[in-house]
């Protein structure tokens, strides 16, 4: 063990006869501890509020959507889908139709989103279909043939094999908007369609009635409060669209890449397409949460800056009370600077301590957090429905790096003021 090293442990160690000196000691690594453990859970929950974010709007929606700039929907797109299907790095490609409806149930409504869907295609591309909890989607795949006997018309399918829709079509709605509509699987809603039909009298909201045959959740309050999903040839009925899809959507091999395979699919698209990439889509979503992430580092890092505070009061009345000893050490020959390191290794020593025991509890805390989701959140406001927590190993290594470094700072001025201690003056009335 280094001299150094050994005289600033034992001074942390020895009674003291002052006992304020040995309170702002405790209240400095106490004061450590704090601002490191706030820092690891502060930058724990900003990552995990990222990645959960980026994970459910990643998961839930496709990673490059393909549409017409003129906005007036792709027609003829079958062959279109199959040649784009061969672009390098696409995994799966599915179409779909979107448009704003009024859904409702008795005397509750709301807006929605309906998207027409292939659900084959579409569980390729995103997994909102497959977070069915009430219910099933598999009502939303092309119905099986049957042998019914001619003439019975209620089947899916006629004695002559000819297609009959069913007298009413499948839907499946977020658990959200099943709430706000007090609807249950089973229930029928009725879906309004603001384009409407031109009629004599002007033109009039087309609507139809859909039954409820699964509620998805998915945890991003975005959806389940807003999507539901239908079978595309019965969304193309309801807004009057016979075969036009409004969008293309891909999933891609790496989603981090999905701005140049969106490029790549926009080239192949030809003239009067545009690709756009989930990164466009929610570029200011994950900026704020970005500039969050530091805005926060930086406030709670004031919190190391008030213990640095601490320690530099702490080993400054240490000087003060050690003066004696201090001259007694110069006067058998240890150097200035030896005497400047010794107040040096007790500062980072305070440190190195409170650090170790923020990082700690800072985990401990957050893997608590995580593993019993706690606190919950409102899903409304926060778009999540539990407090995330996703603490990173570089999190500790770069808050560690930080609190040394502000607490070495503090140990300067004390540890300065102990290296000019002169001996004689020291000890002249001892």
């Amino acid at each position: 063990m280094r001299f150094e090293f050994f005289i600033a442990a034992r001074y942390l160690r020895a009674k003291r006869r002052q006992a304020v000196v040995g309170v702002i000691t405790a209240i400095s690594v106490i004061g450590v501890a704090a601002g490191v453990a706030s820092l690891i859970i502060a930058l724990a929950i900003t990552n995990g509020m990222r990645r959960d974010l980026q994970e459910r709007l990643v998961g839930s929606t496709s990673h490059v959507d393909l549409m017409r700039v003129a906005g007036d929907g792709i027609r003829d797109w079958r062959p279109l889908l199959e040649r784009l299907r061969e672009v390098p790095h696409v995994v799966a490609a599915a179409p779909g139709l979107y448009g704003q409806v009024l859904i409702s149930k008795g005397a509750r409504s709301g807006g929605g989103l309906i998207k027409g869907v292939i659900p084959e295609d579409e569980k390729t591309v995103g997994d909102l279909l497959q977070s069915v909890s009430q219910g099933s989607a598999a009502t939303l795949e092309p119905v099986a043939s049957t042998t019914a006997p001619c003439g019975s018309g209620t089947s899916a399918q006629n004695d002559c094999g000819e297609d009959v829709p069913r007298i009413i079509p499948p839907i499946v709605i977020g658990q959200d908007m099943a709430e706000t509509l007090g609807a249950k699987v089973g229930d029928g809603v009725l879906v309004t369609s603001p384009q409407g039909e031109l009629t004599p009298l002007g033109l009039v909201p087309k609507y139809e009635r859909f039954e409820v045959v699964g509620i998805f959740r998915s945890g991003f309050y975005q959806y389940d409060s807003s999507y539901a999903f239908t079978r595309l040839a019965d969304a193309q009925r309801l807004f009057s669209e016979p075969d036009l899809i409004s969008v293309i959507s891909f999933k891609v091999d790496d989603l981090y890449h999905a701005d140049k395979v969106g490029r790549a699919i926009e080239d192949a698209a030809g003239k009067g397409f545009q690709a756009t990439n989930w990164m466009e889509q929610n570029h200011e979503l994950f900026s704020a949460l970005k500039l969050e992430q530091v805005v926060t580092f930086i406030v709670l890092a004031l919190i190391l800056c008030v213990a640095a505070l601490n320690i530099l009061i702490a080993l400054t009345m240490m000087v003060m009370e050690k003066t004696r000893d201090i001259a007694v050490l110069m006067s058998f020959g240890v150097r200035a600077d030896q005497v400047r390191r010794i107040f040096l290794m007790q500062g980072l020593l305070i440190s190195a301590i409170g650090t170790v025991l923020g990082i700690i509890v800072g985990y401990g805390l957050s893997w608590l957090g995580g593993h019993y989701r706690f606190p919950p959140l409102d899903p409304a406001v926060y778009s999540i429905d539990h407090l995330p927590f996703a603490p990173k190993l570089w999190h500790a290594v770069i808050v560690a790096a930080v609190s040394l470094g502000v607490s070495l700072i503090a140990t300067l001025y004390p540890s300065g003021s102990a290296a000019k201690v002169l001996p004689a003056e020291a000890l002249r009335y001892e």
